[in-house]
């Protein structure tokens, strides 16, 4: 099976099919929301793409005030992250395409992180050895997922004062050369996972960083990955934190950016996946984003509901270790089938770019010229 990176540049530079288009990103949302119904003619882009679908599908970062203000809703569980993000896309689908938005979700699973950030500190609890035994639980459960890969991990990662930084071991490298051939794809993880705030809800590899010093370390992780054979589309930030200011470099760099629950902060709660500028945000809150025992009843409602869509699941093998994988056994009986490569996505994605610039031209793209 091709990783989802196959065929990414190793330059900074983003591919020319995905280059700066002047649009904000909504008619690209739209079209990456539907894309399913599209691909199946089952709808007509000037459909998805009426001023209601598209005020529904443009990603709006609120103010300072009021993403604080989210975080204590949620915190104090009078915001629901799952009705304001999964099911807000599955009423969206079914207001437009009515009984035929009736499909089962496609899962994304992300797996934070190798190596893991405390592999150092722990080597026989967080070393390759633990993480080869989850690999090996997701192979034979027939789920493939994504692995943010941190490429010159810091050994003391909570000290923001302590530089180093170690080259990927033997063992290390071995293991990421195995990954694409069982389904793997593969994100940056920073570049060395080292906080620049020792204060744990401050924590963050990127926030705070100007363009320039972002720039840098974007481009170092990258140069990092590409020594060991791994080029990638996506960026998974380190403790899901960065600045909504960064995100232009972000997406100079990245075609996917993803975030978690603590990205609310910076961000705001947001349903997924949308366009902004020229980068597609896909963060991932609860319950999707939890040890696999408390996803798997969740994901079960959602198949149920038959809304359709892009569920992303956010896993870390880490916390799998407590009842030696058995939660994540169970969980993948249940969304296995359902699990998408993200090969799929990233070329739902590429097929956003490229309808909104035939239609920028008054073309209709080949799918429903055909149907038509």
């Amino acid at each position: 099976m091709r990783p989802a990176n196959a065929n990414a540049p190793t330059s900074v530079a983003k591919r020319s099919t995905l280059s700066r288009i002047s649009t904000d990103g909504a008619d690209r949302s739209a079209r990456l929301v539907f894309d399913d119904a599209l691909t199946a003619a089952q709808v007509s882009p000037d459909e998805v793409t009426a001023p209601d679908v598209v005020r529904r599908t443009r990603l709006r970062v609120p103010s300072k005030a009021a993403r604080f203000m989210q975080c204590v809703q949620v915190k104090r569980g009078k915001v629901d992250p799952e009705d304001a993000s999964v099911l807000h896309m599955e009423r969206l689908r079914r207001d437009v395409l009515g009984d035929a938005a009736a499909a089962a979700p496609r899962f994304l699973i992300r797996m934070d992180e190798f190596p893991h950030w405390l592999a150092a500190d722990e080597p026989l609890r967080f070393g390759t050895d633990n993480y080869q035994r989850f690999h090996a639980v997701m192979a034979a459960g027939g789920a493939p997922y994504l692995t943010a890969v941190v490429p010159n991990p810091a050994p003391n990662p909570k000290d923001p004062d302590d530089t180093r930084r170690r080259e990927l071991d033997a063992a290390e490298r071995e293991m990421l050369a195995r990954l694409p051939h069982d389904g793997v794809a593969f994100a940056m993880h920073g570049l060395d996972h080292r906080t620049r705030d020792v204060r744990p809800r401050h924590q963050g590899e990127l926030i705070g960083l100007d363009h320039d010093a972002l720039a840098a370390r974007l481009d170092e992780g990258l140069a990092r990955l590409a020594l060991h054979g791994i080029t990638t589309r996506i960026l998974v930030p380190p403790w899901n934190r960065f600045d909504a200011a960064q995100w232009p470099t972000l997406a100079s760099r990245f075609d996917v950016v993803t975030g978690g629950p603590e990205s609310i902060r910076h961000m705001g709660l947001q349903p997924a996946p949308l366009w902004h500028d020229d980068a597609v945000y896909l963060p991932s809150y609860a319950p999707y984003y939890a040890a696999a025992d408390a996803i798997t009843e969740p994901a079960r409602a959602a198949i149920a509901r038959q809304g359709g869509g892009w569920i992303p699941i956010v896993l870390h093998w880490g916390w799998e270790l407590k009842d030696d994988f058995e939660g994540l056994r169970r969980l993948l009986e249940v969304i296995a089938p359902y699990t998408a490569h993200w090969d799929e996505f990233l070329g739902a994605v590429d097929r956003s770019v490229r309808a909104t610039r035939l239609a920028a031209l008054g073309e209709a793209p080949a799918s429903r010229r055909a149907a038509a």
